[in-house]
């Protein structure tokens, strides 16, 4: 994969959008770092099309949408089929994400909702019908999600590793 040389106004655009992106406009940005708001839709554009920006995503609280059990269930699959399952892993009904791990035996991190434990063990069964071996199971309380502060500098040098 080919990366994408960032400037102070990549970054900026970045952290903007990630604190809210549906809420924060082009004119918004433009005023903090005092260019055109042509200039920042067409930043974002190039974004979009050079694959740093790869979608919008809504930020979903399932337990008032009704699914009181959020949990992380940490699995082993065979290394050789691992992109293979957690590919086929996101298909499971309640499966919202799937992390492949690089290191360690436990190499998927899947993340599922029910409104049960029947639901939660539904979920883990076909996880296994999957070939994969469930390690451990930990309910979430709570999801706290940041910016990530590498965008949030608004000159040209890089982030040093003292700060």
């Amino acid at each position: 994969m080919e990366t994408v040389d960032l400037d102070h106004v990549d970054r900026c655009i970045l952290y903007s959008l990630q604190e809210n992106a549906r809420r924060t406009s082009a004119n918004t940005i433009a005023e903090r770092l005092d260019v055109s708001a042509r200039t920042v839709r067409n930043r974002i554009d190039e974004l979009e099309d050079s694959g740093v920006i790869g979608g919008y995503h809504p930020d979903v609280n399932y337990e008032v949408a009704g699914y009181q059990l959020h949990t992380m269930v940490f699995c082993t699959a065979p290394i050789e089929g691992r992109e293979r399952i957690a590919k086929r892993a996101t298909d499971v009904p309640g499966v919202i994400n799937v992390k492949e791990i690089m290191t360690g035996d436990q190499n998927l991190l899947v993340e599922a909702v029910g409104t049960d434990g029947d639901d939660l063990s539904r979920i883990t069964s076909d996880l296994n019908d999957l070939g994969l071996r469930i390690n451990d199971e930990d309910i979430i309380r709570n999801d706290h999600d940041s910016q990530f502060h590498g965008f949030d500098r608004y000159d040209n040098s890089p982030r040093s590793t003292s700060e």
